[in-house]
């Protein structure tokens, strides 16, 4: 594409719509009802849910400027600017965010994990590694560090860590160790060197199967870079925090990282924490969160066929049930 044609806005299809609209449905449903989507990306989960819902309140979280600026277009044209108000935040600014709107409890969260469709259809960004392009990965562009400082200046040990723990790669210590040797000759600034350098560290045997061999590696770095399981870690407890009785959070996860931590949070707060060597539970200790979801519900495959984006997606919920003592 020529630069100076303008930019198309990108075909969104958002992840597992129906049972997500599903899920928050009877939280959403009254009016004044607030609905926080922390990860608005291209508003496709909110425009659902304001359409279904006429008095729904939005409040949209998102760092990435074009991300808001797209989803700010969508809602005005479907005429829903009146009830959403978008902020530019990282999800675990959610309690600083609802106490600037004077926000005393929400309804319902969303979290859409993971990288947008406007990201990864922009080369430019440095998300794929299926172009070449500035090894970038920020989702909020003003954000000081770049994929290319962390493949740069980490040592071997630090980046080994970030690839085996952030992108699970089994050959961590190979990539880490090619990635230091080369740097040495020329720093990394591009996509494409960073792949190619991948596929030849990993065993031929390895590369035949399993998808692009960079496709672990480009996660690592990302999830790195805009510190995700960070902010979801400190983002999830807050969003619970902030639910009224009856409000519900749903949460769609792309990896075994997230969904784990997910689980963990919800299992805990649908736990009873009454101590086992006491005869009878202890009100104040039960449960504060009802499960909706049986396990992490995958998308079924007419909407993988459909969005291929879809397959490793895995959304789980819960709804409040009680104010923690």
């Amino acid at each position: 594409m020529n630069s100076t044609e303008p930019l198309r806005p990108p075909v969104h299809v958002p992840v597992l719509l129906e049972r997500v609209a599903a899920l928050l449905a009877p939280a959403c449903a009254a009016d004044g009802a607030v609905l926080v989507d922390a990860t608005l990306g291209l508003a496709g989960h909110a425009l659902a849910l304001l359409d279904a819902h006429p008095g729904l309140r939005l409040v949209g979280l998102d760092r990435d400027p074009e991300a808001r600026a797209e989803a700010a277009r969508r809602l005005e044209s479907a005429g829903h600017a009146d009830r959403a108000t978008l902020v530019p935040a990282v999800f675990d600014e959610l309690p600083d965010v609802l106490a600037r709107l004077g926000i005393d409890e929400v309804q319902g969260v969303l979290f859409d994990l993971g990288v947008s469709s406007l990201q990864l259809d922009r080369p430019d960004r440095g998300f794929s590694y299926a172009t070449d392009a500035p090894l970038d990965m920020r989702m909020d562009p003003g954000a000081p560090r770049t994929a290319a400082d962390v493949v740069n200046t980490y040592s071997a040990g630090d980046l080994t860590r970030v690839l085996r723990v952030y992108g699970e790669e089994r050959f961590a210590a190979r990539i880490a160790a090619a990635i230091t040797r080369e740097r040495e000759r020329e720093p990394f600034t591009s996509t494409g060197r960073l792949a190619e350098l991948v596929r030849a560290a990993i065993p031929a045997a390895t590369r035949r199967t399993g998808g692009h061999p960079a496709k672990r590696t480009f996660q690592a770095l990302r999830i790195e870079v805009n510190d995700e399981l960070g902010a979801l870690s400190r983002a999830l407890p807050a969003a619970l925090d902030a639910l009224a009785l009856g409000g519900r959070v749903v949460v769609i996860t792309f990896h075994s990282l997230e969904d784990r931590m997910v689980k963990q949070v919800l299992a805990a707060g649908a736990g009873d924490r009454t101590p086992p060597e006491l005869p009878v539970p202890l009100p104040e200790l039960g449960p504060v969160l009802r499960l909706l979801t049986r396990g992490g519900e995958a998308a079924g495959a007419a909407e993988v066929a459909a969005n291929p984006r879809a397959a490793s997606a895995r959304v789980r919920a819960a709804e409040r049930i009680r104010r923690a003592a």
